[in-house]
């Protein structure tokens, strides 16, 4: 991993050169690159903190005068209970998963702006040139080019990188909501990613209480500023006075400021303990617009309706009218309106009886996640190492021609079989040249 100060032609062209050499690498090579990768990070692991400690003391207090959210801050800290393990382990995960070069796909030249899960920006420029530093020397003793992977710290190059669609195929942003709509906005390579995680959970009225409480505290409590943290809590209203007020008093006593609409600020006024009921508030119409990253939930009762359809029905045009198309849930012990629900949520992850905060590259097997995109085409939720891949066709063929077949006197007719794939046995490559 180089630390670049080239131009941003010069950067793409060299990440274009870098890429052929890797589609022709055979597997062994691009693993005992990863190996190197994990080694060499676990060793500088001290000088990587060191520098990270640096980048969250600035950072702090960034967010302390309101210059950096919380949220970001969050995620900045590599020290934080499991986030270095996860880290390095994801790269032992990518090297243990299949390759995906030996059925048929092609290596992309991605380009990330500007963040790897250490979440990174300006705001975490010393940690990651301590990572690019690492990584680079784990490089040399390998096959894969220095060039597969660079480092720019500066965000004033980004409008002319994303000029590059003859060398990059693919921009894959990591960063503020801005961020990721400016570079939508200004770049003819296509773009894999999300702006916003506006995650929903509706609970039916015959969910489980207990479930309910378990799962929805999860999603909201475990890392709050993550984008498949829930954000607004959408409410049967047969469930109101059954189901919700365990929910809130769980949530309540996490410290999650509750933001409501009538009725579930009514519903709850008169049950909760007054402690808990004088921390609630009322919630505005941009709260269900609104991704948090935080420790605050809106809550949306739903109309009666007269039937368990028809609530769900509102429940699915309230996410389709108001949701990210990131990740929403459904808890009910129906599989009639699961399956509704899950049929009618336009968003890339749609659950039943399960965390939001399940939508994950890792907790779906893809060994790690380059982020989770909301795109309609190529690839869409967690996206793994799969959905890196694009797809190269291989004829084999013995002289034919297209003259040849048709539906005229004498013509050969296409049969169209599926026929078994012959790799050459005595080029380990062959596979991956695709």
């Amino acid at each position: 991993m180089s630390l670049s100060d080239s131009t941003p032609l010069e950067v793409a062209i060299a990440a274009s050169i870098a890429s052929r050499t890797l589609a022709i690498l055979p597997t062994k090579a691009r693993n005992e690159a990863l190996t190197s990768m994990h080694n060499v990070l676990q060793e500088a692991k001290e000088n990587i903190l060191e520098a990270n400690a640096q980048d969250l003391k600035e950072a702090a207090e960034a967010a302390a005068d309101g210059r950096l959210s919380q949220s970001v801050l969050g995620r900045l800290d590599l020290a934080r209970k499991g986030k270095w393990e996860d880290m390095l382990q994801g790269i032992l995960s990518v090297r243990d998963l299949q390759d995906p070069g030996e059925t048929s796909h092609e290596l992309e030249v991605h380009a990330w702006m500007l963040n790897d899960r250490a979440k990174g920006g300006k705001e975490s420029t010393a940690s990651f040139i301590a990572i690019s530093t690492a990584i680079s020397n784990a490089l040399r003793s390998t096959a894969v080019p220095n060039a597969s992977i660079q480092l720019l710290t500066t965000r004033d190059i980004i409008p002319d990188l994303l000029q590059q669609d003859k060398y990059i195929d693919l921009v894959i942003p990591r960063g503020s909501n801005d961020l990721v709509r400016y570079i939508k906005s200004n770049t003819r390579i296509p773009v894999l990613g999300h702006a916003d995680g506006l995650c929903s959970i509706y609970i039916a009225e015959d969910a489980e209480k207990e479930m309910c409480v378990k799962v929805i505290v999860d999603a909201k409590t475990s890392y709050p500023s993550a984008c498949n943290a829930v954000e607004t809590l959408l409410i049967d209203h047969a469930a109101l006075n059954t189901i919700f007020p365990a929910v809130a008093e769980a949530l309540l006593e996490k410290g999650v400021s509750l933001r409501c609409d009538v009725s579930s600020l009514a519903a709850l006024t008169a049950v909760l303990p007054h402690r808990l009921a004088t921390l609630l508030q009322s919630s505005t119409e941009e709260d269900y617009n609104t991704e948090f990253l935080s420790l605050t939930l809106a809550v949306k009762s739903l109309p009666p309706c007269g039937d368990a359809l028809s609530s769900l029905d509102a429940a699915v045009n309230h996410i389709n009218t108001h949701s990210s198309s990131h990740t929403d849930a459904i808890l009910t012990s129906s599989a009639t309106l699961a399956h509704r629900f899950q049929a009618a949520v336009d968003s890339a992850c749609v659950f039943w009886n399960t965390s939001t905060r399940m939508a994950d590259g890792m907790r779906f097997g893809f060994g790690t996640e380059v982020g989770i995109s909301t795109n309609k085409i190529h690839a869409r939720g967690p996206v793994g190492l799969d959905g890196l891949m694009i797809y190269k066709t291989l004829i084999s063929g013995e002289g034919q021609i297209s003259a040849e077949y048709g539906s005229g006197i004498g013509q050969k007719t296409w049969k169209h079989e599926k026929l078994a794939i012959q790799i050459d046995s005595c080029t380990e490559n062959s596979s991956n040249q695709v």
